[in-house]
């Protein structure tokens, strides 16, 4: 197998001149983006960084993150990607549990970085990615004063490459080590559901940090282009969509029910649009069909994480968006779909063993994908891993043809009156009422019921509902302990990074206000 430096070296040796990033003003050529690789790679050598190395990165969306993860890469080093919206105290415990050597921080993330620098314990050298930081070694001028050669390192598709730092909505974040052949299963998993080809085009919206930047990652391996919006709206992805011809893009379901209420949707031209795919969360049977009817049957879901790389099922869009026929087709739309070609999924009991067809259980994978490990944490790892299988937190059941129902994650379930209440039964719910923009399902402390089903909710622009209007509408579909006690409205709902509702932060917030 390949590893991800051989990425842009290959590309430049087979079609240099063809255009692969965009970002902003700078448009690069393979050619271009594996010199500024080399360079970059030759630079940080010259700086000390050898395999294994840690280099953190402080930085919004841009073209340098991904030179960054390739060059990183040929030099058998390790990226520490860092989340932009971790409290400064987040972000020191992770650059030094990391044992990053090289912090490389964009424009906008300075300020906070300013803050951490005294305290960080083991970084040694600076890198600033734009002009003019005082004290900073200038990304540019180390590009510019190195050689555009290939480095002369042996990598091995077995050697960590990334230390993917999950959200720590489960308290402190957990570095997720992840190696080239793990990314580069993911990906040709990825690739071959959706068959991309160099005159296709990727928009990519979500963070560059997580592994949702996947399909740059996968449109790269055909040869195809990454389009980067460096910050999220509306305006600009969709004249970036529309002025670059994009083919895909990638989102979470809350953001495709903001693109559906966005006004000036129609005043932009998606028709080059080929498969829109969404990941983080499932997606509400409604705003699916919503999805459908205004943009047609081009969407697929991938249901995956960060320790898989984030891959472990495939909903294709044939299931997806089939809205007529027999109920175990049309069931489907609410399905995070079957195990792809490089992973197998099993839905498990307690004692790790496969649950009958329609039987609650949690989902575990395998595959070459799944990660090496936790960082510095041999006995999390012993315990997710155990049996040789990714065991994800994730509840679901499993239908006879092998595709998977979520049904929510472990820790989220509600306990009321002695019986389970799984918050996304109760969420989708919500959704299909016509005022709900976003709702997210907590248990509360409760003297009498134990815990108290509560709904946080958003609602759409301009329209209206009540608490009891909410209440009632769920008793009308689900049964009575199911349903909420108490409904709070929210201007906005707390969410990752990635557009992922964090219910963890919702309770939180909740209970601190009864």
């Amino acid at each position: 197998m390949i590893v991800l430096g051989d990425i842009p070296r290959k590309h430049a040796r087979l079609d240099p001149q063809r255009e692969c990033l965009v970002c902003e003003q700078t448009r690069l050529t393979w050619k271009d983006l594996n010199d500024r690789v080399n360079r970059l790679a030759n630079g940080l050598a010259r700086l000390g960084v050898s395999k294994e190395a840690k280099v953190a990165v402080l930085s919004l969306n841009c073209h340098k993150y991904i030179e960054i993860y390739y060059a990183t890469a040929k030099l058998g080093a390790v990226a520490v990607p860092l989340n932009f919206r971790l409290s400064p105290d987040e972000l020191v415990y992770v650059i030094d549990h990391s044992d990053s050597e090289i912090l490389m921080v964009g424009q906008e993330l300075m300020p906070v970085v300013k803050q951490i620098i005294p305290k960080l314990k083991g970084i040694r050298e600076r890198i600033s990615l734009h002009h003019g930081e005082e004290g900073w070694t200038d990304y540019e001028k180390l590009l510019e004063s190195s050689s555009p050669e290939e480095p002369e390192v042996e990598v091995d598709e077995d050697d960590l490459c990334q230390l993917q730092y999950t959200g720590g909505t489960t308290g402190l974040p957990k570095g997720v080590m992840l190696t080239h052949r793990n990314y580069l299963t993911a990906a040709i998993g990825m690739g071959l559901a959706n068959l991309f080809d160099p005159n296709d085009a990727t928009l990519q919206v979500l963070p560059i940090f997580h592994t949702a930047w996947w399909p740059i990652l996968v449109h790269h391996c055909a040869g195809a282009k990454g389009v980067i919006v460096k910050r999220f709206d509306f305006n600009e992805i969709l004249s970036l969509a529309e002025r670059e011809r994009v083919t895909h893009i990638n989102m979470v379901p809350v953001l495709f029910s903001w693109l559906l209420d966005f006004p000036d949707l129609d005043k932009y031209d998606l028709s080059s649009i080929k498969y829109f795919t969404y990941a983080g969360a499932p997606m509400p049977a409604e705003l699916m069909k919503r999805c459908i009817a205004k943009f047609g049957p081009i969407f697929q879901q991938g249901y995956g994480l960060t320790e898989a790389a984030p891959l472990a099922t495939i909903l294709k869009e044939e299931d997806q968006c089939r809205l007529e026929g027999p109920p175990e087709l049309t069931r489907r739309i609410s399905s995070a779909g079957r195990e792809s070609l490089v992973t197998e999924v099993r839905v498990v009991d307690e004692n790790d063993k496969e649950v009958e067809v329609g039987q609650v259980g949690e989902i575990v994978v395998r595959g070459k994908n799944i990660m090496k490990g936790y960082w510095k944490d041999p006995d999390l790892t012993a315990e997710t891993m155990r049996g040789g299988w990714l065991h994800t937190g994730d509840l679901a059941t499993v239908d006879e043809y092998g595709y998977i129902y979520i049904v929510d994650r472990k820790h989220d379930m509600i306990i009321t009156g002695g019986e389970n209440v799984y918050p996304y039964e109760v969420e989708k719910v919500l959704y299909e009422h016509p005022a709900v923009l976003e709702a997210a399902v907590v248990g509360l402390e409760d003297p009498k019921w134990g815990e108290a089903v509560t709904a946080a909710v958003s609602l759409k622009q301009g329209m209206e509902a009540t608490e009891a209007e909410l209440i009632s509408f769920c008793k009308e579909r689900i049964a009575g302990y199911k349903c909420p006690k108490k409904v709070v409205f929210m201007e906005n709902i707390p969410k990752t990074p990635i557009g992922k509702i964090l219910r963890r932060q919702v309770r939180a917030q909740l209970q601190s206000e009864k």
